[in-house]
């Protein structure tokens, strides 16, 4: 199947497809399209960029232009789980770009706005719901919504979902959805706890993978710069200088992170905005407006208010703090080179993050080039881009464990000092105050042990 007027559509949607400029669809789409129309649950696995949207959009709206019906007072026919508000609105849109001429009702739910509002659009009744969570959870305890007729749920970016902790909130939500309605479940990675979601959510779903788990985007040209920490301002200004760079995206671990970096950048002459959960709506829209226009073509944002960004033409990725879930690093890349175009990601990499960068490597199976700017010996930058090998850094949650070893086999492995007498193997030195023989040691009282706490904090 290469056109989309092959896969059995509604004529007005494919209108609006080919109004939209839409004629084949991507690989995604074209998997999970016929799967959704047959009335299918599916899983779905593929990279941000990829379309996921319409692969589900699609046959949703056909879905509810060939049944009919109306939406109830107070609940939805179609409800969509987003983790944050921008994609919510952006998901949103694409259901009313493509059932422009269908007539359904869409609205978006989400915190850091009014309630009244959304209030009044739940009592009127929604064919297509999209929500954030806990928004939606607010509106189920004032009883202002209701989802017992829901006929589809989606759950899209299902992995970085559970990553904001939102999954309690999603029982809650599956648990008050009808048994029998129509699930897709979208990701773009499966870790152990998401696999387990979908295994309790969907039934015998059909699983469309367009490409491995954690694969970066091809056309990504992807380099690390190795660095001393306090040379990240420096050299992120001289990139951003650079020759070709046009929007970028820079990502922080941290939302004070983010604010931090933003304002150097405007010390150093660059516009640049900052995008996180910290941010009031007004805030949000206004960087992603000026940064969509070009009046401040930098935009600093955290992995989850990211989610919702879907701007082309972003020619650079700047990794200004490198993640620590290695999958992460598959998402922020993948919000350059969308649509067919080329992009560049960079990752700036203190010493004591080589070890993150080991772990995505690992992970995609890919070696990330790397250039070697530390300072030498007479502070100066050294530009001559000299590639190096990463060396072994710690392991998150393994190597960072403190050594389990007995003392005494540390002391066996330790030379005697000089102009003494060696100590016997596995002997340790007895305290002043430890006690002889066989007597037992004194156990502390509470007030003692909390004496020696003290003493020890200080």
């Amino acid at each position: 199947m290469t056109r989309f007027d092959e896969l059995g559509l509604d004529p007005l949607l494919l209108q609006a497809l080919s109004e939209a400029g839409h004629e084949t669809p991507t690989p995604i789409q074209a998997q999970a399209i016929p799967a959704g129309l047959a009335g299918r649950d599916v899983l779905g696995i593929a990279q941000t960029g990829t379309g996921k949207t319409a692969a589900f959009a699609l046959p949703i709206l056909h879905r509810l232009k060939q049944g009919g019906g109306r939406p109830p007072r107070g609940g939805c026919r179609v409800l969509v789980l987003s983790p944050t508000r921008e994609l919510a609105s952006q998901i949103a849109d694409s259901f009313k770009k493509y059932g422009k001429h269908l007539g359904f009702s869409t609205e978006v739910v989400f915190g850091g706005v009014g309630h009244v509002p959304q209030q009044r659009a739940l009592a009127r009744g929604v064919d297509v719901l999209v929500a954030t969570p806990g928004r939606l959870l607010d509106h189920m305890g004032t009883r202002h919504a209701r989802l017992d007729h829901v006929e589809v749920l989606v759950l899209d970016e299902a992995d970085q979902m559970l990553d904001k902790g939102f999954l309690p909130p999603i029982r809650k939500i599956v648990a008050a959805v009808p048994q029998r309605q129509q699930t897709l479940f979208f990701s773009a990675t499966m870790p152990s706890d998401i696999a387990y979601l979908a295994r309790d959510m969907l039934r015998e779903p059909v699983r469309v993978e367009v490409t491995p788990v954690a694969t970066t985007a091809e056309r990504v040209n992807q380099r690390a710069i190795l660095l001393e920490p306090g040379a990240k301002r420096a050299t992120l200004a001289k990139l951003l200088r650079g020759e070709g760079v046009g929007r970028t995206l820079i990502f922080s671990r941290t939302k004070h992170g983010a604010d931090k970096i933003v304002k150097a950048l405007e010390q150093d002459g660059l516009a640049a905005n900052a995008i996180h959960g910290n941010k009031g709506q007004s805030q949000r829209e206004r960087a992603l407006a000026e940064f969509k226009s070009g009046r401040a073509p930098i935009l600093v944002a955290t992995d989850i208010a990211a989610r919702g960004i879907d701007v082309r033409e972003v020619t650079h990725v700047i990794q200004h703090d490198l993640p620590e879930v290695p999958e992460t690093y598959v998402h922020r890349i993948g919000r350059t080179a969308r649509a067919g175009a080329e992009g560049e990601a960079v990752a700036l990499v203190a010493p004591d993050e080589l070890g993150l960068l080991r772990a995505v490597e690992r992970l995609t199976r890919q070696s990330v080039p790397m250039e070697d700017h530390r300072a030498d010996k007479s502070g100066r930058l050294d530009d001559r881009a000299t590639p190096v090998r990463p060396q072994r850094g710690p392991r998150p949650g393994r190597d960072q464990q403190p050594s389990r070893k007995p003392q005494g086999a540390q002391a066996r492995h330790q030379p005697a000092a000089k102009g003494g007498p060696a100590k016997p193997q596995g002997q340790q030195q007895r305290r002043p105050d430890a006690p002889r023989g066989g007597e037992a040691p004194r156990r502390r009282s509470g007030d003692d042990a909390g004496r020696v706490f003290m003493a020890r904090g200080r």
